[in-house]
């Protein structure tokens, strides 16, 4: 986990990152944290079962903010696909849209333009499992 967080600040450390958002738990805030040190930026830290409310962060964001949401194989679906983007693999589950637990290499670029079509770019960053 640590050399994976150390990966993730090591490619978006200089990517323009205003805004970082983790759950409750230490695991999202633990892969936040180098990025974090490097942009100066601290988490949001929103209940990873509260879904709408990361949605109304990400929404009240400026234009041109660059935010970065550490989330978990049950959450970053149902997020991308909220916000207008496809994700590839993920199952069905009673709960909605899930990633394999193993999935921790994925990361989802999500571009959402003052006008015209939303895009989504997945990343893979780190050792695949």
């Amino acid at each position: 986990g640590e050399a994976r967080a150390l990966a993730l600040a090591r490619l978006l450390g200089h990517a323009g990152v205003t805004h970082l958002f983790a759950s409750e738990y230490r695991r999202t805030q633990a892969t936040l944290r180098p990025l974090a040190d490097a942009t100066g930026h601290r988490p949001v830290i929103i209940p990873a079962a509260d879904g709408a409310a990361l949605l109304a962060a990400i929404a009240a964001l400026p234009a041109g903010a660059v935010a970065v949401v550490a989330g978990h194989s049950n959450t970053v679906p149902g997020l991308v696909i909220a916000l207008g983007g496809e994700v590839r693999g993920a199952t069905n589950s009673p709960s909605g849209p899930q990633l394999p637990d193993d999935a921790y290499d994925r990361l989802f670029v999500v571009t959402v333009p003052a006008r015209g079509e939303v895009r989504a770019l997945e990343l893979r960053y780190g050792d695949g499992p």
